[in-house]
């Protein structure tokens, strides 16, 4: 059985970017060190990236979040130094939204194979959340973990309510 890490939107734009927030720079070092602890046990990781493009702002998310943010090969797009080298020759997932699709698909047609899906990142009440629900449909017997001290909000109060949502639907919650 397999494990995979899914580190979802350490982009800049996140971080001290567009959308950045206090505090969200502090989990980058625990997610370097979960990363290498899964590449020195022969795990797998991989990455989403919020990707937008220039006609951002007439999307559905540009009318309710009206911030342009993580536009393709800009910046902010790209992921943080900190992590970049570290996720060098991993699959990423680009997604125009809030939950990779992509993502999905492959967690659903590996799910058999698959003992457990950990996901960290940014931003905890949006994108970790729903790409942890994801996980959870596309491979229900798998046990899906959010550590919460590998996620962030610039919100803490979303923050923990996302955490006491993911318990809810029987995510594992560190």
């Amino acid at each position: 059985m397999r494990k995979v890490l899914v580190v979802v939107d350490m982009q800049k734009d996140f971080i001290d970017g567009a959308l950045g927030f206090e505090g969200a720079d502090r989990i980058i070092p625990g997610i370097a060190a979960k990363i290498k602890e899964y590449e020195a046990s022969g795990d797998e990781i991989v990455y989403t990236l919020d990707t937008h493009t220039e006609n951002y702002m007439e999307t559905q998310e540009g009318k309710n979040l009206p911030v342009p943010h993580c536009i393709k090969g800009s910046d902010g797009w790209c992921l943080c130094e900190e992590l970049k080298p570290l996720l060098e020759g991993m699959t990423a997932y680009e997604k125009p939204c809030f939950g990779s699709m992509e993502l999905a698909k492959y967690l659903e047609e590996n799910a058999s194979e698959i003992s457990t899906i950990e996901v960290v990142g940014l931003v905890s009440n949006i994108c970790v959340l729903s790409n942890a629900v994801i996980a959870k449909a596309a491979a229900p017997e798998a046990e899906v973990i959010v550590d919460s001290a590998l996620t962030a909000s610039f919100d803490t109060n979303l923050h923990q309510a996302t955490l006491d949502v993911l318990k809810g639907i029987q995510v594992t919650v560190l």
